[in-house]
């Protein structure tokens, strides 16, 4: 039981990049999960970190050591599941990953929570696009095609990008009616976490899309500073349909140029191909379809 132990606190140690995060994720204090692994270390005799006093990161030995631990978690996981399904009750942490456009869903996630209070959700809300085998997700949040032969996905819906701003603003800059009108107006840009590149607006002309270079005037890598800023009269953002109906229809945003929008992007669920589909993954898989873009 010890072993098991120190083999946990070393996959939650590579997870979260620290003994810090590691402990707070375990129930633990910084200081036992380094000596833990360092027991593990000392009966290895390997080193599995490079330490330095900001963060660790893994030798080679221990990237090798990460992949076998992660086997090792996937079987007794599976064995559990295998008597768990017995009595068919979803239970135990369901570990996934949403990006930033997907805040608004949190509502709903709330619901699938209260509906299912043996499972832990624990949730990473980022823009990074993460790992899933690696990293250790039971499911992902993601928009786009699934390339990963890995995993399993399911799409979600589609939604269509929106160009926005508040009344206030509006009416001290005027209202664009054409793509070339953008030129003048204060622009909220988002900038890709995982190209580095500001990301184009889908605009099209007479029903050809067409690529305006625009001014930004606001950059930022999350969606809730381009709703808050535009909400507060900064300028315009363009953003998923589904995180701005509530301000559309209240009147503190109104939509603009949607005849010369074009295209839909998927959303889709993503979790690890197995022959275990536990019932943590399946009811969470079949909630997010039926829920999360019905509103």
């Amino acid at each position: 039981m010890d072993r098991l132990g120190a083999l946990s606190a070393f996959m939650e140690a590579a997870d979260a990049g620290g003994f810090t995060e590691a402990g707070r994720r375990l129930g633990l204090s910084a200081s036992a999960v380094s000596k833990a692994v360092m027991r593990l270390e000392e009966r290895l005799r390997t080193r599995l970190f490079h330490r330095s006093t900001r963060s660790i990161t893994l030798t080679p030995e221990g990237r090798m050591f990460l992949e076998r631990c992660r086997r090792i978690a996937a079987e007794m996981e599976a064995a559990e599941l295998d008597l768990a399904q017995l009595h068919d009750t979803p239970r135990g942490k369901l570990r996934f990953s949403l990006p930033s456009a997907g805040m608004p869903f949190m509502e709903q996630l709330a619901e699938f929570q209260k509906h299912y209070p043996n499972i832990e959700l624990d949730m990473d809300c980022s823009d990074r696009l993460v790992d899933v085998i690696d990293e250790g997700f039971d499911a992902v949040l993601r928009t786009g095609e699934g390339s990963d032969s890995r995993l399993m996905s399911r799409v979600i819906g589609t939604y269509r990008q929106v160009i926005v701003g508040s009344p206030n603003y509006l009416e001290r800059r005027g209202i664009p009616q054409l793509p070339g009108d953008l030129s003048q107006h204060t622009c909220i840009m988002y900038r890709s976490l995982a190209s580095g590149k500001l990301l184009d607006w889908p605009l099209s002309l007479n029903g050809v899309p067409i690529d305006l270079p625009l001014s930004p005037s606001t950059i930022t890598n999350a969606l809730e500073p381009q709703l808050v800023f535009a909400q507060q009269g900064v300028g315009l953002a363009c953003l998923p349909d589904f995180t701005v109906r509530k301000e559309i229809v209240s009147g503190t945003l109104v939509q603009v140029l949607d005849h010369h929008l074009t295209g839909a992007t998927t959303f889709r669920v993503l979790w690890p191909s197995s022959r275990h589909l536990s019932p943590k993954v399946r009811v969470f898989v079949d909630f997010v379809t039926e829920n999360l873009l019905k509103r």
